[in-house]
């Protein structure tokens, strides 16, 4: 008789792994980041944490469950895994600690012109740049509020800033004073200071922040993008931030990675660029294990679907 197989493509310390193999005792459990170690068993698994790009084009017909380790899943070939009736679950909830940090950092060093002074150091030039504002009692607009909102939301209230949000439902949530549903996007823009981007990517917000959204925002806001890069009309914002229609912007993801060495936003000094590094933490695999993954498998093998961050393929999160 076959055994079924359980394929995790990144590595996990010794706890999980014997946490996973007690839970599926009777299972091959094959992990490893190497391709020479997933690849072969590609076919033959039931379940897969940890999707490859290198995998679009594989054939997975017994894969029933497939774990991201990504917020995101608009990289994965969504119709071919609907088709063939995979439950998808995501990463969502691991990144609110190190995003939510990253956008505070970005906020700041662009308020208090961190990113400026680290450049004169280098020159070791003393000048106080023009340096003259605050963050405490601004406005910050959270497109987005999920589990990364949430938490800015959280941090933001420390500076004792207004926090605007959007979601989906329009739901309240803690630490929001107001909420909106997409339909008011436009409403919010003219209201912040700060304009932050967690939004998934969808049909709906792609390319949400056009033309007309930067010429809405204040000419004193900062926009910061750490969703994804299709969320935004890119020639549209680097026109902003090159006339003045908005402030500056702290970006982490982009239209196309790695941020090509021509791109205009490298040489801004209005502009802080990381390399999708927001999510990057020491405890992210503990994170996914802990939170989602192990929880999950639980109700699995008890031949329940997985229920935390399970995807829907409607909604495209």
């Amino acid at each position: 008789m076959t055994k079924r197989k359980l394929l995790i493509t990144h590595n996990i310390d010794n706890t999980h792994i014997k946490q996973i193999e007690s839970l599926v005792p009777d299972w091959d459990v094959i992990i490893g980041k190497e391709k020479e170690t997933w690849e072969p068993h590609l076919e033959s698994a039931e379940v897969i944490a940890g999707w490859k790009k290198e995998m679009n084009d594989a054939e997975n017909p017994n894969l029933r469950w497939l774990q991201t380790w990504s917020a995101g899943i608009n990289g994965l070939p969504l119709g071919r895994l609907e088709k063939a009736d995979v439950a998808i679950t995501s990463a969502n909830g691991v990144h609110a600690n190190p995003i939510s940090e990253t956008i505070f950092g970005l906020m700041l060093a662009l308020t208090r012109k961190i990113h400026t002074y680290v450049l004169q150091q280098q020159d070791k030039t003393w000048h106080h740049a023009n340096m003259n504002l605050e963050l405490h009692n601004k406005t910050v607009g959270i497109i987005g509020v999920g589990a990364i909102g949430k938490e800015t939301a959280k941090i933001a209230k420390a500076f004792g800033m207004k926090t605007l949000g959007i979601r989906h439902s329009g739901k309240e949530v803690e630490h929001i004073d107001q909420m909106y549903t997409l339909d008011h996007f436009h409403d919010l823009l003219p209201e912040c200071d700060y304009v932050v981007s967690t939004l998934p990517l969808t049909e709906q917000t792609n390319r949400l922040f056009d033309k007309k959204a930067f010429d809405l925002m204040k000419k004193t806001a900062f926009f910061i993008n750490i969703g994804r890069g299709q969320l935004l009309d890119e020639h549209a914002m680097i026109e902003a931030l090159q006339t003045g229609a908005i402030a500056g912007a702290g970006l982490d993801v982009f239209e196309k990675e790695p941020l090509e060495e021509t791109n205009p936003l490298w040489e801004m000094e209005n502009v802080i660029v990381t390399p999708h590094t927001a999510g990057s933490t020491e405890f992210y695999n503990e994170r996914v294990m802990e939170m989602i993954f192990i929880p999950n498998l639980e109700k699995y093998v008890n031949n329940e679907l997985p229920h935390l961050n399970l995807v829907d393929y409607k909604k495209g999160y």
